[in-house]
């Protein structure tokens, strides 16, 4: 009998045992389910950026985080794809009817977020606007044209001043979005600056500034509504610490920017990853020339230049994630100069040379300003170039700024004799990189004129000869390199951290196109 009682109760601990293991087989499966059924459920994306947008004037801003959140919310009238081939957006067709004019004709059906349809009206009242008024910043790179003809309701004509070989690539990119005529004649700029409304597929529904900008999908947008999210979030975490502790906890889907030290703490957190890819922004000093400050000196220029390790900074500042380069043209854009990438000046002892040369045996004093947060690792670069600098017996005051302060600093032209930013090129073009020379375009914020590079930037504006104009866009590259106008310091990585049930890849141009971003 005893016996009987041992086997039962073996038995049915045997079968409990067996029973918890299925149940917790199916308990896994359970959770499982519920974290898809979450994902599934959670439609909105919320994306944590370094800095906040400039404006929503789209014609007054010269700023990739800025046209990373206007992309979802306006378009151009040409854009490229995922292989960096230019192709229709707002238009339909596209006709060179002979070297000043190029004549499309737009999608049917477009319409902005007020309700009101594309006209060509619309196309004449944008591009008129920003190729005329120079007091915006991007008017230096629509001023190539002359007026809009209207065709029809449909059909334009853009006529240009001169033979304009990049016109394709300038409207491509960030200052040419197209806004509403009608709307703004009938509430004014403060109105639409506040309200903005575009054709693109979401829509504004909040903008906390230094805080968040919450878009929406638009119901009626002409490729069909964006069904991918309910809503998205950029919400704006300066300090990079805190945009990671938001990524690691679920707090945001995607972290831009994140710094080296967490790269991998990012990798082996269970639910994220990095995700990577070259940008088409090059990290520089942009230098004053202007009479009466040592860096009008190019021995002075050049004297920086050498005394700053650029592969150090890509190695230990960036643990990577940057390319020394001495030219703004990267790979993939036109106008390339291969001689100049991947390479970089660095002898200290020269440098303390050229200064000695320039009257500065014991060195001087000056001011760099940079921002904090909105590049990779830029406050630890500026104070990593400021020792480099002080080995060389220059004395560097660092101010740190605010993205919107800084960007202050560059409108009001305040700037002392350095400033670090980094630059992009949306249009994938040399022209736009070199005309930062342009002795016309920054008179008042660094002064520097080199009369080869006025007469070469002159002969290739117009030149429609491609192979002339790339040797002459090269030569440009060349002078600068020399006459360090600014120091060009590395071509960046960006360096995201995305959570697991996110497909998400960055593109070159650094745009956050939110179409693109899907749920796994």
């Amino acid at each position: 009998m005893e016996r009987k009682k041992l086997l039962f109760f073996v038995g049915t601990l045997i079968m409990a045992l067996l029973l918890a293991a299925c149940g917790g087989g199916e308990s896994t499966t359970s959770n499982e389910e519920e974290t898809k059924e979450k994902n599934d459920n959670n439609r909105t994306l919320t994306i944590a950026v370094g800095s906040d947008i400039v404006s929503f004037d789209v014609h007054n801003h010269n700023n990739t985080s800025t046209e990373a959140v206007h992309d979802n919310m306006f378009n151009y009238l040409v854009k490229r794809d995922a292989d960096n081939v230019i192709q229709p957006e707002l238009v339909e067709t596209i006709e060179q009817l002979d070297d000043l004019t190029v004549q499309m004709k737009l999608k049917e059906g477009v319409k902005f977020h007020n309700g009101d349809s594309l006209t060509s009206e619309d196309v004449k009242f944008s591009l008129e606007r920003v190729a005329t008024d120079n007091t915006l910043l991007e008017y230096a790179n629509y001023k190539q044209i002359k007026q809009v003809d209207i065709v029809d309701e449909l059909t334009f004509n853009i006529v240009t001043h001169a033979p304009e070989p990049s016109l394709l690539h300038r409207l491509s990119r960030l200052g040419s979005g197209i806004i509403p005529k009608n709307y703004i004649e009938e509430h004014g700029w403060d109105h639409f600056l506040s309200n903005p409304v575009g054709t693109g597929p979401y829509k504004l529904k909040e903008w906390k500034r230094d805080n968040r900008i919450v878009l929406v999908p638009f119901e009626d947008y002409y490729e069909g509504k964006e069904d991918e999210w309910d809503e998205v979030i950029f919400r704006v975490i300066p300090e990079n610490s805190t945009r990671v502790s938001e990524l690691l906890t679920g707090g945001v889907d995607i972290a831009v920017n994140v710094p080296p030290s967490d790269w991998d703490r990012v990798d082996k957190n269970e639910g994220t990853s990095m995700t990577r890819e070259t940008s088409n922004r090059t990290l520089m000093l942009i230098l004053r020339s202007t009479e009466g400050y040592p860096t009008s000196d190019v021995r002075v220029r050049q004297a920086i230049d050498y005394a700053i390790n650029d592969g150090a900074i890509a190695e230990y500042a960036l643990n990577g994630g940057g390319t020394p380069t001495l030219t703004r043209v990267g790979p993939g854009n036109f106008g390339h100069n291969p001689k100049l990438y991947d390479t970089y000046n660095y002898d200290l002892d020269k440098a303390k040379s050229l200064l000695a040369e320039a009257g500065y045996p014991d060195g001087f004093e000056m001011t760099l300003h940079s921002p904090r947060g909105r590049y990779l690792q830029d406050a630890q670069v500026t104070e990593m170039i400021a020792g480099m600098l002080a080995q060389a017996g220059i004395k560097v005051n660092i101010e740190f700024l605010e993205w919107s302060n800084f960007v202050e600093m560059r409108v009001a032209k305040s700037n002392k004799d350095a400033y670090l930013v980094g630059v992009g090129n949306s249009m994938f073009d040399g022209a736009y990189a070199v005309d930062w020379y342009r002795a016309e375009r920054f008179a008042g914020e660094t002064d520097y004129k080199n009369d080869e590079i006025e007469q070469l930037l002159k002969a290739s504006a117009t030149n429609m000869n491609s192979e002339e104009r790339k040797l002459q866009i090269q030569r440009i590259e060349e002078i600068a390199a020399e006459d360090v106008p600014h120091v060009q310091l590395y071509q960046e990585t960006i360096n995201n951290g995305v959570r697991d049930h996110i497909e998400f890849k960055p593109s070159q141009d650094e745009m956050i196109y939110v179409p693109s971003i899907k749920r796994k």
